[in-house]
C-alpha cells in the first residue's frame, strides 16, 4: 500500500548528497580511505558522524577524534574528482522534481557540499529544475544549523513552516527541523527519528505530492 499523498508545499528544499544523487557513499569512501591509512577501522559507527558533514567539519572530526591532521584539501580534491567522474541519480529523484514543477512548486538545492561540487550535480540533474541553490560556506553556519534552509526558503519567498525539506542524514534532518520545515526523510544512515513534522520513506519513489497543475 502506498503512503498517503502529501499536501502541496509552498516550496521543496532538497539536500543533494545521498538524497538526489548517490554521492554519500562516495563521500564516506573517501573518509574511510583516510581512516584506514591511519590505522582506524572504518566501521559504520566510525563513519556515521561524517555522513552529511561539510569538508571542514569532517576534517575537524578526523583531527579531534582520530588525530588525523590536515585533511581538508585531500577530502575536497578526492570527493570533487569522484563527482566530476559521474554520479548516479537516486531512484525517484527526477520524478519528484518534475512533479514539483508540474504543480508549480519551486525547488531549491540545499547542500553541505562546496559550490563547485553543487554546480557539477546541478548540471547533471538539470539546473533549470531549481529556482535557487545554497552550498556550503554561503551562509553564516552550515548544517546541522538551520541557516542553509532558512536562506533557501528566503530565496524562494516562502515561509519555512510551509516548506518540505528532503534529507537523508541526521545532520541534514536536524538543520531542516531547526529551520521549521516539514521533513521528508529517506535515510541513508541510521539516526533520523519519526516525529510530528517528519515523514520517513524507504525511497524517493514512495513520495507523492497531491494537487493539480
Amino acid at each position: 500500500m502506498n503512503p498517503p499523498a502529501l499536501a502541496r508545499p509552498a516550496a521543496l528544499l532538497c539536500d543533494m548528497d545521498g538524497t538526489l544523487v548517490d554521492t554519500e557513499h562516495q563521500w564516506l569512501a573517501v573518509v574511510a580511505a583516510l581512516l584506514t591509512e591511519h590505522g582506524v577501522e572504518p566501521t559504520p559507527d566510525a563513519l556515521a558522524p561524517f555522513a552529511g558533514a561539510a569538508i571542514d567539519t569532517a576534517a575537524a572530526l578526523l583531527a579531534d577524534r582520530h588525530g588525523v591532521l590536515g585533511t581538508a584539501g585531500r577530502l575536497d580534491r578526492e570527493f570533487t574528482a569522484l563527482v566530476a567522474a559521474g554520479v548516479s541519480v537516486q531512484p525517484g529523484a527526477l520524478r519528484l522534481l518534475d512533479r514539483a514543477a508540474e504543480l508549480g512548486v519551486p525547488v531549491a538545492l540545499v547542500t553541505a557540499s562546496e559550490r563547485k561540487v553543487a554546480d557539477l550535480v546541478l548540471e547533471g540533474l538539470g539546473a533549470e529544475r531549481f529556482a535557487a541553490s545554497v552550498a556550503q560556506g554561503e551562509t553564516g553556519r552550515g548544517k546541522p544549523h538551520p541557516d542553509p534552509y532558512l536562506a533557501a526558503a528566503r530565496a524562494l519567498g516562502a515561509d519555512p513552516a510551509d516548506c518540505l525539506a528532503v534529507e537523508d542524514t541526521p545532520t541534514g534532518a536536524q538543520a531542516a527541523l531547526a529551520a521549521g520545515c516539514g521533513l521528508l526523510a529517506v535515510p541513508s544512515v541510521p539516526g533520523i527519528e519519526p516525529g510530528p513534522r517528519t515523514y520517513l520513506y524507504a525511497s524517493l519513489e514512495d513520495i507523492r505530492i497531491a494537487g493539480t497543475p
